[in-house]
């Protein structure tokens, strides 16, 4: 697979993965064309949906316990896609500039010290031609929700709650430099990629600093189609599925099954928890 280059992990790191999970490098700073690094998933069924004894469902989520739904194997970026990359791919002439930061203070590009952000106020359509530039694509609402639980079967993939420990959100008790503001653990805005702790199968922010965009369609029955084994047909309709939760949102539009919706374009809206990352068959 071209681009992608497997490598020996020391001891340590290995431990800290998921056996469902290989690590494999690709030297986005040398060449922003390629990912971060990306980790395998191999092809299994999982339960998707509703996490057991989760009494904030929403019925789109499905019945507690989640189905078991067969997702093919794939790779997916550990990293949401940065300022700097997407901006490699304006240079490149590959991708159209989204709303920026003077438009709105809350878009990543061109703010100042924003450039390891996650890309955010970006339309459905240039998030798709970002991963098409390099390869690759956006990932299913099932593929993103296998790699977001990393095998956990409850809301969170680390348990039952959420804070700033864990993701960049609003949990609505820490507070930072803006007084006053519990968006984005206190600072209003995203943060740099990666700063909180990988889940177990090595992927950061899977969980808050942007939602992320996913190929799919919103179908209210969407979990129902995916235990059939369609994971990709969806039917056209007016809004596609965000996944993951922002730095704006609150604890519980984090969890692993919740189904955020928005129209593929913003229009005169400005997306600015929304940004995404990348997959590959």
């Amino acid at each position: 697979m071209s681009g992608f280059k497997q490598f020996s992990l020391p001891v340590s790191a290995v431990l800290r993965l998921s056996l469902c999970g290989i690590l494999v490098s690709s030297s986005a700073f040398a060449d922003p064309s390629k990912p971060k690094s990306v980790i395998f998933v191999p092809e299994s069924s999982f339960q998707m949906g509703c996490s057991l004894n989760d009494a904030d469902c929403e019925s789109d989520e499905g019945k507690p316990g989640g189905v078991a739904v067969f997702v093919p194997a794939f790779y997916i970026d550990t990293h949401e896609v940065m300022v700097s990359e997407y901006q490699a791919c304006m240079d490149a002439g590959k991708c159209s500039r989204p709303k920026d930061f003077a438009r709105n203070k809350y878009c990543n590009l061109g703010a100042r010290g924003r450039s390891e952000h996650p890309i955010n106020c970006v339309d459905w359509a240039e998030a798709k031609a970002f991963c098409q530039w390099r390869g690759q694509r956006l990932p299913y609402e099932a593929e993103w929700e296998k790699a977001a639980r990393a095998s956990s079967l409850s809301r969170y993939p680390w348990g039952e709650s959420v804070s700033c420990k864990q993701a960049i959100l609003d949990d609505g008790e820490t507070m930072g430099s803006v007084a006053g503001e519990g968006d984005g653990c206190g600072e209003d805005r995203t943060w740099p990629v990666g700063t909180r702790a990988a889940n177990a199968l090595g992927l950061f922010d899977m969980h808050g600093n942007v939602g992320e965009w996913t190929m799919n369609w919103y179908a209210k029955d969407g979990l129902a189609q995916y235990v059939t084994g369609n994971l990709t047909d969806q039917k056209p309709s007016p809004r596609k599925v965000v996944r993951g939760g922002s730095w704006d949102e609150m604890a519980l539009n984090l969890r692993s099954s919740f189904r955020n919706i928005k129209a593929p374009v913003s229009g005169e809206s400005v997306y600015g928890s929304i940004g995404f990352r990348c997959v590959k068959d």
